[in-house]
């Protein structure tokens, strides 16, 4: 938002289209993941051009309210509007990564030892109950549990540090220094992106030299569904950055107005926070 003292009065935009399209990809999306996962055919290809058309809708969608920002139609009642959605979202994204912590703990502390006592035995004889146990035989294919070295630690040591490098580009964009936001965002963007490669190579690594997979009891579900929807959200973190980087280089923020970079940020260090929980209570617990 560059000029948000512009309009004296608070500005509606008109009818659009794009929340139809927008319901109408996720949809697809959705529909074409379910298909995959339970071996349709058409599954991979609904759910790709689902995840595509999304992509444009909010690429044309988000360039309509950038239009309206920098046309000067936006003044200090929706910067607050802004800043009050943005919250309300990362409320939301706590919440869902409170509920898959949630299936953690009560796995973990609470169903494990009670499937684990004396009075079970007779039930689940071969049952040991310990984390990342495999369960009576013949059950779960044998594996092994992921701990926090190297990549896990390196991958927490990338993420903190492009904390620190997004708010030195923070704070030179409120300075004013637009070359030094730029490089500083960039830096961060280049870590995130790393931070990414190294979660795909220890993927490879648990596939293929740990048998630790999505079907390895709770423990595979709960590791895959916890690191893996983080990864997803460190790619959006990063995609939405690459945006700020953009406009940075376009000219559009100035050191008093620039929500869109505050916005992104935010989101970026929420989800370093995530991960300093899943480091502790997932790799090292």
């Amino acid at each position: 938002m560059s000029a948000p003292n512009a309009a004296p009065y608070y500005y509606v935009p008109g009818p659009s289209k794009w929340p139809l399209f927008a319901g109408m990809s996720m949809l697809a999306t959705m529909a074409g993941a379910a298909g995959w996962v339970n071996g349709a055919s058409w599954g991979p290809m609904l759910n790709l051009a689902g995840i595509l058309s999304t992509l444009i809708v909010l690429y044309f969608w988000f360039g309509d309210a950038i239009g309206e920002s920098e046309s000067g139609k936006y003044n200090a009642r929706i910067d607050s509007s802004f800043r009050w959605s943005m919250s309300w979202f990362i409320f939301s994204e706590v919440m869902f990564f409170g509920a898959f912590f949630g299936a953690l703990f009560y796995a973990r502390s609470i169903t494990l030892p009670w499937l684990g006592d004396l009075d079970h035995k007779m039930i689940w004889p071969d049952f040991a109950a310990h984390w990342g146990g495999t369960g009576p035989a013949g059950t779960i294919e044998p594996f092994s549990t992921m701990g926090p070295f190297p990549i896990p630690t390196i991958n927490t040591a990338l993420l903190l540090t492009s904390g620190v490098t997004l708010t030195i580009s923070h704070h030179a964009l409120r300075a004013g220094h637009r070359a030094k936001t730029a490089f500083w965002l960039f830096a961060t963007i280049l870590l995130g992106a790393t931070f990414m490669g190294f979660q795909a190579y220890e993927y490879m690594h648990a596939y293929s030299e740990l048998n630790l997979k999505l079907t390895s009891g709770i423990y595979g579900s709960t590791f895959f569904m916890l690191t893996g929807f983080h990864g997803f959200h460190v790619t959006i973190g990063a995609i939405m950055l690459s945006v700020m980087l953009y406009r940075v280089l376009k000219g559009h923020f100035t050191p008093e107005h620039h929500f869109g970079f505050e916005g992104a940020a935010w989101y970026w260090h929420f989800v370093d926070v995530v991960w300093l929980g899943l480091y502790v209570v997932v790799y090292w617990m």
